[in-house]
Parts: C-alpha cells; sequence; structure tokens
C-alpha cells in the first residue's frame, strides 16, 4: 500500500445522549475515504479523545478498522500523558487489528527532552505497529524538539512524525536530522504547502472532513511539480483552514458537518457548542464554498 498523504483525523460521532455513535462513524469513515481520505487517524484530538474511555476507543477503532481497513490505513489515537496506560490501550489497538497507533506529546506533566524520549520509546517496544509521533505543543505545552524527534526515529518502529509546532525553522531543522525514509507530515492544514515545501510527505487534516477531493488536488498537484497549481489551491482553501479554528477545534468542524445534515452529534463537555456569532461565520463558510445553500 503506498504511503498515504492525505490522512484525516475523523471526528467521534455522538447520538442525542452524546453515547459514541458507532454506526455514524463507520459511515463517516467511508465518506472520508470517497472523498479523497488516504488514512484516518481514529481518536485523535479532533476525535475528542481526552474525553471517550478505552472501551469506547477500541470500539471506535474496531468499528472504523472493520469498515473500511480493506481501503486505506487505519491509525490508532492511542496517547496520552501516562506511559503504563497508553502502553495497555496501545497492545489492546495492536489485538483490534489497526495499522498503527499515533501518540500525543504527553500534556499536563511537561516532561524533560529525555523524559519524551522515554515515554515514546517504551511504547513503541511494547507493539509490534508503526508509530507517529505528534507534536503539538500549543495543546501540550511540551515542545518535542527535532533533536529528539532524530533520537527517536533510529527506534525501529517509530516511522513517523506529525509535527504541529506552527515553525517552518523547528521543521527545516527536523528534515535534516531524520532519515530520508522518515514520515513528516503536517498536523495544521494551512500549513501543509510550505511543509510540503520542506519535506514533509503529506498531512493529517481536519478540512479533509469537508473539502478533501481539494486537498488532495493540491497535494498531487505539488508533487508532480504543478507548483503555480498548488498555490492557487491552497489560496483557495486558506479561509476553510483558518474558518475551522474561529474556535477550539473540533468545535467548528462538528457545527460545520452537522449544518452540512451529516448529523454528527454534539461535544462532550469541557466543549460546548460555538458561539452564535461563531455559527454565523462558520455557516457563511460553508455557503462560501457552495457545501449549503
Amino acid at each position: 500500500m503506498a504511503v498515504p498523504r492525505l490522512m484525516t483525523a475523523i471526528i467521534t460521532p455522538f447520538d442525542d445522549n452524546l453515547q459514541v455513535n458507532y454506526s455514524k462513524a463507520k459511515e463517516l469513515a467511508e465518506y472520508l475515504c470517497d472523498n479523497g481520505s488516504e488514512g484516518l487517524v481514529v481518536c485523535g484530538t479532533t476525535g475528542e479523545s481526552p474525553v471517550l474511555n478505552h472501551e469506547e476507543k477500541l470500539g471506535l477503532y474496531e468499528a472504523v478498522k472493520q469498515k473500511v481497513g480493506h481501503r486505506v490505513p487505519v491509525w490508532a489515537g492511542t496517547g496520552s500523558n501516562d506511559t503504563a496506560a497508553t502502553i495497555e490501550l496501545s497492545r489492546k489497538a495492536e489485538k483490534v487489528g489497526v495499522d498503527g497507533i499515533m501518540l500525543v506529546t504527553p500534556y499536563y506533566n511537561k516532561p524533560t527532552q529525555e523524559g519524551l524520549y522515554q515515554h515514546f520509546k517504551a511504547i513503541a517496544d511494547s507493539v509490534s505497529l508503526p508509530v507517529m509521533v505528534y507534536n503539538v505543543p500549543g495543546r501540550t505545552s511540551a515542545n518535542l524538539l527535532p533533536e529528539t524527534v532524530a533520537r527517536l526515529a533510529k527506534v525501529e518502529n517509530i516511522t513517523a512524525v506529525k509535527e504541529a509546532c506552527g515553525s517552518t525553522d523547528q521543521v527545516s531543522l527536523l528534515t535534516t536530522l531524520v532519515p530520508d525514509d522518515f514520515l513528516i507530515y503536517c498536523g495544521d492544514d494551512s500549513m501543509t504547502l510550505p511543509m510540503m515545501a520542506l519535506g514533509a510527505v503529506g498531512v493529517v487534516s481536519i478540512a479533509s472532513h469537508l473539502v478533501g477531493n481539494d486537498i488532495k488536488a493540491m497535494i498531487e498537484a505539488f508533487v508532480r511539480g504543478d507548483i503555480a497549481e498548488a498555490i492557487r489551491l491552497h489560496r483557495y482553501l486558506f479561509p476553510i483552514f483558518r474558518g475551522l479554528f474561529v474556535t477550539t477545534n473540533p468545535i467548528p468542524l462538528k457545527e460545520a458537518l452537522n449544518m452540512m445534515g451529516q448529523q454528527v452529534g454534539g461535544l462532550r463537555l469541557p466543549l460546548c457548542g460555538a458561539e452564535e456569532k461563531d455559527r454565523v461565520a462558520i455557516r457563511q463558510m460553508l455557503i462560501d464554498y457552495k457545501l449549503v445553500v
């Protein structure tokens, strides 16, 4: 299977009682695969992983893998700020049959770089699955530095990083330190094209829930060397990339999907629905992109 360039961090649908809607998760996974996604990450931040218990996460891994695992790789977000708990969940995810695991940088604890290295290595050593580490210091207060990623890249099954540091300098340094076969994914839709210019292979996207085919077209244009077309598509997509962060992710994304008739439900506390001014902005964005009338 070719390396996926457009992976989607799939949202977790809830029913009217805020219970996980597994049938809707399957339906949405199929929709994403039909609209540009070449891989899925289940139970990442966009999937509201902090408010899901292990049983719910395992149910989602299994449901999505069962539905689209024959079409695209399905990666499980198993990371937390508790190394032992992450090892336990990662081992169970492996038994479910996922294709890899994504591990967010531990949050709140504020570990040192050595602590980060030991955390990720311990988890990787506990499974045989490919591992993608995920650096998002804006959420975790811990920045996984390029030098530490380079050390982790020497661990046999740590094969990729999702980088959402927001710094092109940090990404540039990272590309000089890791092996050529180590995969760098952008973790912020609006940075996809700039990061691919620096050597990233693609993106773990949220906007692909709405405009997946356009994002895929942008990536493909860049890969074939049609830079002008890639830039045109980046500029076309930029308002939706930014609009999905009018407030905390995944609030705008869930609001948008519900407005489009996807019926993905609400959000579990401490997240809540968008304010009216944000809902107005989200609806106007969807109108501008002809996603609603």
